[in-house]
């Protein structure tokens, strides 16, 4: 399973970016994906997660500043980030729960190289 991320780059305080991610390859269903992120010395957390009923969980964070949703095809989520600020400058990545063909399922096993988001003035 491949996660194919962009849409990353540098944005003002005040800004927006969309960022989008396309997940292919031995795919038989996907529960849920999501977008998480990561500042260097810091750990991972999650930005926004979309199951495949739709329900939707954001970090803390957030407030109501980011929407994620899901594409047609399903294989891809996009993650709307308005409002943006300082503190949100970070890696961005995708991540997928994935059931494979032939029913092989190992939990947010998938994940996308990154793209980074930068805010500044």
């Amino acid at each position: 399973v491949q996660l194919q991320a962009s849409g990353g780059g540098l944005v003002h305080p005040g800004g927006s970016l969309r960022l989008s991610c396309e997940a292919s390859g031995s795919i038989f269903a996907i529960k849920a994906m999501a977008w998480y992120r990561q500042v260097p010395g810091k750990e991972r957390e999650l930005v926004a997660e979309i199951n495949s009923s739709d329900n939707i969980r954001y970090g803390e964070f957030v407030k109501g500043r980011f929407t994620i949703s899901r594409g047609n095809a399903k294989t891809t989520v996009f993650l709307q980030m308005d409002s943006l600020e300082s503190e949100d400058t970070a890696v961005y990545y995708c991540g997928a729960d994935v059931i494979l063909e032939k029913g092989k399922y190992y939990p947010w096993d998938h994940w996308g190289q990154g793209t980074l988001v930068t805010v500044s003035s």
